[in-house]
Parts: structure tokens; C-alpha cells; sequence
């Protein structure tokens, strides 16, 4: 076997890793087989141990268990007999086996991601070089984001802090010379962060300039990472985008002409609204929301539940006269997809009613704040209504709380 350590090809060492990882992965099920194509692969990294694991302090106990799964290996080779002993021992050995295997499996993926996050760094250290392959970078930071995203574990937080990670995502994501993808997929990485651990990253999303980036960049995809932190960071982090001035910018995405970018910067404001304090929202009412929500309802992308809710009722009572027996819980069903195929079509439906509903079941506002926004929204839907006949269906929207 060639040394997995050698640096000089590191996507052949991180194969090779994965396939001893699955290797001991598979012993753990199948123990009982000394012959296994698994036993081989380990045991030939055993003879080899020496010569690899030897140059590297932090593979000594990979090594020890290594030689233990040798040791188990060759006491169940001799115990081939049929004698009530040698039945033991094989049940012993392969107990033994199995959870020396998942020792192994644990040493292997920290070893795997001790590799992952050295070349992550290094491919980091100057991201927006024409030189570097791009197409690498982004891989890296894709296996990163699904490293991270299996769950917290202390020895990869760890490396993370001692490589200083969060500072390399953080600096591609804020290097306008870098390309857009880059810098997305960086946010992607940054965000896996936060659902990692979020005890410790969120102080570095507070104090540095992540949130300034991710607006900057105005894309889709970055507003979606923004969503995501803010639900992950809730109240602090809104309070953070509004003492930033970034809640014009935000609200400004409104106008765009890219539907999808448009929706994506309604998700943001909504958001806000559920975990904004305050501040926030009279910040978000001062820049005339309510107007551009008025507005996008009254589109062709917008209309109101209440109408839907209107059919809804129209359609089940003819249903019910076909079919006396019917269930409630189809009834039910046939709702829900009949307003789930009307937001699919016209996304911005409700809109005015759905931000005050935010607003009025969120987290950020006390009691008497929720009531005095309610009617501060009410009187500026009923400035920005071209005839009374809107400002009532949308009034009443927001009193009565229609919410998808």
C-alpha cells in the first residue's frame, strides 16, 4: 500500500481513507469472517503501519488499534474447531472485532478530516487566483458544508478553531474578486457553522462583516443563506442588519425583476418580521414596506386567501353533494393542495397579512408593541389601497390573521 499521507495528491489520499473508513465501517457488521475483503484492506494498512502511521503523532492510537484488530484477527483464525472453547472464543474475538473496527472507523475520519481541512485552507489562502481551479475549491467547500452538517463533535471543532476556518470562509465570502459562486458556496460553509455549534461561531457572524457580504452579493442563494442564519441567530441578528442600515437594501430587493430574487427577499422580510425587535420594525414600516407589499398583492403574482378560502368552501360543498360519505381528512387534503398550487403560482398572495401575521406570532415583539404595529400597518394598507374595496379585503386579512 503507498503512503496515504503523501500530500503531493491529496484527492487520491482522501479516496483511499474513504475506502478504509467504509472497510472498517463493513467489519463492524460482518466480524465474524477473518477472510473478509475488509480484514484484508486493514490489516495490509496494519503492515504498513510502520512506514505511514508512524510519521504522525496523531495516528499512534489508529496504529495501537490496528495492531489489537491483528491480534483478534489471528485468535480467530485458530479458533476453527468445533470444542465449546473455541465457540467462545470466536464469539469473544468477534465482539472484540466489531468495536475495535468502529475505534477505527472513529481514528480514520478524523484522520480523513484533519486532510479535508488542510486543503481547505490552503485552497483558501488565496481564493480569487485565476490559477487555483475553481471547480476543486468549490468541492471542497461542498464536502466541507456536509461534513459539518452531520453533527456537532468536539475533536473536528477542534481543527476547525485551530485551522481558524470561519476566518478563510469568511474572507472569500467578503472578497468581491472572488466569483460569485465561490463566494456563495463560502456562505453555505459559513452557515453549516452555525448549525454545527452555534455556542461558538455566531460571536464572529455578529462582530465581522458576513452580513454585509451575503447582502452585497444580492443573489438568491445568498439571501437564502441569510434566512438561514437569521433563524438560526434569531433576535441579535436582526438587531445586528437594522444598526447596520441593511434593512433598505434588503427591502430594495423587492423591486428587482428577478422573480426568484424577489421571492427570496420576501422569505428575508418575513423572517425579520417573526424575530425583529422593535427597532427593526419601525425601521422596515419607514421604508414604506407595507406600500410594496400593497403593491406585489395586488399584481399578478399576488391576490388574497380569503378568496381562495371562498372557493375552498365552494368546491366542498359541491364535492359533498356528489359524495355524501365523504371524509374530513380528504376534505382537508384537497385544501391544503388547492392553496399550495395558488402559492406556487401567485407567491406574493396575502403578503400584507402574511408579514403582520409574522409580526403578531414572532418572537421579537412585546404584546402592546403587536397591537400598536397591527393598526399601524392597517392605516398605511388603507393610504396605499387604490379603492376602498382593496383596503377592506386586505384589512381584513390582517385582522383576521389569513396565514398559508
Amino acid at each position: 500500500m503507498e503512503d496515504p499521507s503523501n500530500k503531493e495528491e491529496p484527492p487520491r489520499v482522501l479516496n483511499v481513507l474513504e475506502a478504509l473508513k467504509q472497510a472498517s465501517h463493513d467489519l463492524q457488521a460482518s466480524s465474524d469472517d477473518s477472510n473478509s475483503s475488509a480484514i484484508k484492506a486493514l490489516l495490509e494498512l496494519e503492515t504498513e503501519s510502520e512506514n505511514i502511521l508512524s510519521k504522525d503523532p496523531h495516528l499512534s492510537t489508529l496504529s495501537q488499534h490496528l495492531s489489537s484488530l491483528k491480534t483478534l484477527v489471528q485468535t480467530l483464525q485458530r479458533s476453527r474447531g468445533h470444542s465449546l472453547k473455541n465457540f467462545l472464543t470466536r464469539r469473544v474475538s468477534t465482539h472484540s472485532i466489531s468495536r475495535v473496527a468502529g475505534s477505527i472507523e472513529t481514528e480514520i475520519q478524523a484522520w480523513i478530516d484533519r486532510e479535508s481541512i488542510e486543503n481547505l485552507t490552503e485552497a483558501l489562502k488565496d481564493p480569487s487566483d485565476n490559477n487555483n481551479d475553481e471547480d476543486e475549491l468549490v468541492m471542497l467547500l461542498t464536502q466541507f458544508e456536509g461534513r459539518v452538517l452531520q453533527g456537532f463533535n468536539h475533536e473536528l471543532q477542534d481543527l476547525l478553531l485551530k485551522a481558524k476556518v470561519f476566518s478563510s470562509l469568511e474572507t472569500a465570502l467578503c472578497d468581491s474578486n472572488c466569483s460569485k459562486r465561490i463566494r456563495e458556496h463560502s456562505a453555505s460553509a459559513v452557515a453549516a457553522l452555525i448549525r454545527f455549534n452555534k455556542d461558538v461561531f455566531v460571536g464572529q457572524v455578529l462582530m465581522g462583516p458576513t452580513i454585509q457580504a451575503l447582502i452585497t452579493i444580492g443573489s438568491s442563494h445568498s439571501f437564502k443563506v441569510l434566512c438561514a442564519l437569521i433563524k438560526s441567530i434569531k433576535s441579535p441578528l436582526v438587531d445586528e442588519i437594522e444598526s447596520n442600515g441593511e434593512i433598505p437594501k434588503i427591502i430594495s430587493f423587492l423591486d428587482v425583476k428577478d422573480l426568484q430574487m424577489k421571492m427570496v427577499a420576501m422569505d428575508c422580510i418575513l423572517e425579520i418580521g417573526y424575530f425583529g425587535r422593535k427597532d427593526a420594525i419601525e425601521a422596515i414600516l419607514e421604508q414604506g414596506l407595507v406600500n410594496k407589499l400593497v403593491e406585489l398583492q395586488r399584481s399578478e403574482l399576488g391576490g388574497d386567501l380569503i378568496e381562495i378560502e371562498r372557493l375552498n368552501e365552494e368546491e366542498e360543498e359541491k364535492e359533498k353533494e356528489k359524495e355524501n360519505d365523504s371524509v374530513g381528512g380528504v376534505m382537508e387534503t384537497k385544501r391544503e393542495s388547492r392553496q399550495r398550487r395558488f402559492l406556487e403560482s401567485h407567491p406574493f398572495a396575502s403578503c400584507v397579512a402574511r408579514f403582520a401575521v409574522q409580526l403578531e406570532v414572532g418572537e421579537g415583539l412585546r404584546q402592546r408593541e403587536k397591537r400598536a404595529f397591527k393598526q399601524e400597518i392597517i392605516m398605511r394598507v388603507r393610504e396605499a389601497s387604490v379603492s376602498d374595496a382593496e383596503a377592506s379585503t386586505i384589512v381584513a386579512e390582517v385582522l383576521w390573521g389569513s396565514s398559508p
